[in-house]
């Protein structure tokens, strides 16, 4: 199996690794267009901040490369983000792989720190990227801006209100959270993104 992490300056490389690592899998981490190209999976990490992650891409044509493969694809974080269509955060226009828009959280209550840090459940939880969950598994989310509900909805997440904590369209998808941080579930969502999509 070639895993491939889509490096770039955004990225929260190290701790993904480690977690592959943990489910006995290997990746390798490039920019290489070819070598992103000619992987069986892909995987799309990020953290920061959308319109200089953005810029970097398209400088790199990263962009275009990302949108043009037809393997497994998963979007982490801001890599899920980046996949959508636009982000509030510094209005970027971003890949337009899903239709989902990216907004910014607006506190109603001061109960609710933005960004959200910590954890919370995942729910109404759909394709096989979360065969073995269980509904209302907790996961480790770090965001200020969150994907709204959409057709591309695979897992919900409550803040504030419902939004996406994952989506799929084709061959990619996207979570908002961190599985390299999130503990057993975590783990069981990377070994099925491996074996089983």
């Amino acid at each position: 199996m070639n895993i491939v992490i889509i490096k770039y300056n955004a990225g929260n490389i190290q701790s993904v690794l480690y977690a592959l690592e943990r489910i006995n899998a290997e990746a390798l981490v490039t920019d290489d267009h070819e070598l992103i190209a000619k992987a069986d999976k892909v995987i799309f990490p990020g953290v920061g901040e959308a319109s200089s992650a953005m810029r970097y891409l398209r400088e790199r044509q990263l962009d275009k490369v990302i949108t043009s493969l037809t393997q497994p694809v998963l979007g982490i974080c801001l890599g899920m983000q980046l996949m959508c269509k636009t982000s509030e955060e510094n209005n970027t226009e971003c890949m337009g792989i899903f239709e989902e828009p990216v907004k910014k959280f607006i506190a109603t209550d001061v109960a609710f720190k933005v960004p959200q840090i910590g954890w919370n459940n995942i729910y109404d939880l759909q394709t096989p990227l979360f065969d073995q969950v269980p509904e209302d598994s907790y996961c480790y989310f770090v965001h200020g801006y969150y994907a709204a509900l959409g057709e591309h909805t695979i897992a919900t997440t409550n803040y504030i209100q419902p939004y996406s904590s994952g989506l799929h369209k084709n061959n990619f998808f996207g979570v908002q959270y961190h599985p390299e941080k999130s503990a057993n579930v975590g783990e069981q969502i990377l070994k099925n993104f491996i074996e089983k999509i």
